[in-house]
């Protein structure tokens, strides 16, 4: 049964509206309680119980990143959501002033570089594999009305990209010197400042028998299963050299820095969507 069966226009609407408050009070650093907000919006809605608002509010997630918005931490995406569900979301997405303002700070908010405690760990295991529809030869375009993709935004932060990687610098000089590796440890580079971004990946580190890991380094401010973007110079790379190719998802960057690897091929783990193109023209 869909998630969103059942529920009535003016139910959605409602919810919406909370949840997008909700959001951009977080993006502007405020808080709130969600608690409060989940007893006050359960007085509007019809024999709805808590767990069914947080299910509908990681619909409302999954709708939001899938227009390129980030979403509330802690509201875990999740898709299967009712079509009145992204007509809802896209249409006071794009009214709401406040969000967008607050979305395009928080993406293009400077960050300058930061440290994990000594003690403290931050590596957490990767998403789950979850099951995809099998692929069609062509999936169809949705025709509807730009809105900004906050994430791509983001993804261009070059202050955010450069402060999580000299964080993965100190993470794998640490872990080598922990190992005693000195020598190992000393040699890590930061081949993107270096040398320059066209190796398709950031940091020159190394495994404890001397074999080169090659880290390309993915830093987010928002949450764990924020989408990221790779060229194809990326993606080549991880594919030529898998066995020693590492993406290092950092996440949660300005509050607590936290990261997962993602080993080998990239499509090899992530779900590629072709988002552009690059057209020659006369060329055929």
């Amino acid at each position: 049964m869909a998630s969103g069966e059942n529920w009535s226009q003016l139910e959605v609407e409602a919810c919406v509206a909370d949840y997008l408050h909700m959001l951009t009070l977080e993006l502007n650093g405020q808080r709130y309680s969600k608690t409060e907000h989940a007893r006050a919006l359960l007085q509007k809605l019809q024999d709805r119980n808590r767990p069914s608002l947080e299910f509908k509010h990681c619909n409302i997630s999954a709708v939001l990143v899938k227009l390129g918005y980030p979403c509330i931490s802690g509201y875990k995406p999740r898709g299967n959501f009712q079509a009145l569900l992204q007509e809802v979301v896209e249409l006071q997405t794009q009214a709401n002033t406040a969000l967008q303002a607050a979305a395009e700070a928080a993406s293009c908010r400077p960050a300058l570089p930061t440290s994990v405690d000594i003690g403290t760990d931050p590596w957490v295991s990767p998403p789950a594999a979850t099951a995809q529809p099998a692929p069609r030869a062509e999936a169809p375009t949705e025709f509807r009305a730009s809105q900004r993709d906050y994430l791509a935004l983001e993804s261009r932060n070059r202050s955010l990209g450069h402060a999580g990687e000299l964080l993965v610098m100190e993470l794998e000089t640490r872990r080598l010197h922990a190992a005693g590796k000195k020598k190992l440890a000393e040699r890590v580079e930061h081949v993107a400042h270096s040398q320059g971004d066209g190796l398709g990946y950031d940091v020159l580190s190394f495994e404890e028998t001397g074999r080169e890991r090659l880290i390309e380094v993915k830093t987010t401010a928002f949450g764990r299963l924020t989408p990221f973007y790779v060229s194809r110079n990326e993606l080549a790379r991880s594919r030529v050299d898998a066995a020693q190719y590492q993406l290092y998802r950092l996440f949660d960057f300005r509050h607590k820095p936290r990261l997962f690897a993602l080993t080998g091929a990239i499509d090899a783990h992530s779900r590629l969507q072709p988002v552009s193109y690059r057209a020659q023209p006369g060329s055929l």
